[in-house]
């Protein structure tokens, strides 16, 4: 397992514990991402974190029905999700899955590049998740620093295209994790 299936395996494990843990009474509510509920961001966190990790890995495209499909209108969501999980994960340990590139519709990047923005949106859609429903989003401080990394090598295109909101201030002795959910726009005090 390399550096980048081991953060993704981590914040996996993490967004799962998170979504099992939500009630089918907070789906309807407001989340902490701008006008969407939380159905719609566990929603969204399924489709990219899980399916689409998967997808990437295969370098296959998203098939129309899983991209509008309301994956929370089943009870058993979030169980599904963390197989879901279990699977993507396993397609990034084929052999040769992290050679060549991987295109994803909008952009072509190597396959690490793609597998660590799914880092990325496993960990920060995890914290908003986690933070919409009263719970907390944990990684250990190597993961932590390299969500870190990559929302710093990202933001701006990420920004440009309103991924991310303008970066909050934060202490300078802020853990990594905080100074990548601030920098990605998120309030971490919220």
């Amino acid at each position: 397992m390399n550096e980048i299936h081991h953060h993704l395996t981590l914040c996996a494990a993490e967004a799962g514990r998170v979504a099992r843990a939500v009630t089918a009474e907070q789906l309807g509510a407001p989340s902490v991402c701008a006008g969407w509920t939380v159905r719609e961001l566990a929603n969204h966190l399924v489709l990219y974190s899980a399916h689409g990790l998967e997808h990437r890995a295969l370098r296959t495209k998203l098939p129309d029905e899983t991209t509008e499909r309301d994956f929370t209108a089943d009870t058993d969501w979030a169980e599904r999700y963390a197989a879901q999980l279990d699977r993507a994960l396993a397609a990034w340990e084929r052999p040769g899955v992290w050679d060549g590139e991987v295109d994803t519709g909008y952009v072509t990047m190597p396959a690490p590049a793609i597998a660590s923005l799914l880092v990325k949106e496993l960990a920060l859609h995890g914290w908003d998740l986690a933070r919409s429903t009263g719970q907390e989003f944990t990684v250990p401080e190597d993961t932590a620093v390299f969500v870190l990394g990559v929302v710093e090598e990202h933001a701006e295109v990420y920004r440009r295209y309103e991924g991310f909101a303008q970066p909050v201030d934060v202490p300078d002795d802020a853990s990594a994790f905080v100074r990548a959910l601030a920098l990605s726009g998120r309030n971490p005090k919220s």
